[in-house]
């Protein structure tokens, strides 16, 4: 244990790097726009089976919640409310892994009792799928 990944390495220089980006960005206005910008090239960035995937929830979330501002996270497509992660999209490729994630942060609320599921598996974006997500971040922003 406390060994991580060559891939864990890579996120947490690009997350280095985002934050420098942040910090050095002028205007509010200007920080907002080109996060968003930001998290559209890593999108375009992506293998298109990801790419697909983080296109619809990049959508889905500006507008079931608009109070969140995207921005990139670990190298990852995120969205935040106040500064804090709420929700992201983890590409299945950055970690080689079998599906692509949508997760939330402990800042979300969507508790549920005792136990509630933070992460979710994410292989297609049908009309269900679509709808569930919205629930799912309109909720975790109440």
């Amino acid at each position: 244990m406390g060994t991580f990944t060559a891939e864990e390495r890579a996120a947490m220089k690009e997350h280095a790097k985002e934050l420098k980006t942040a910090a050095r960005r002028a205007s509010q206005a200007d920080k907002a726009a080109q996060a968003e910008q930001d998290v559209l090239a890593k999108i375009a960035e992506m293998a298109p089976s990801d790419r697909v995937l983080a296109e619809r929830v990049h959508a889905i979330v500006k507008s079931s919640a608009p109070v969140l501002e995207p921005k990139l996270w670990y190298g990852m497509p995120s969205y935040a409310l106040d500064g804090k992660i709420v929700c992201f999209f983890q590409s299945a490729e950055k970690f080689k892994a079998r599906y692509a994630t949508l997760g939330f942060s402990d800042q979300a609320n969507l508790d549920d009792g005792p136990m509630w599921a933070a992460g979710f598996a994410l292989t297609e974006v049908t009309p269900a799928v679509e709808k569930r997500i919205a629930a799912l971040v309109t909720q975790a922003v109440k």
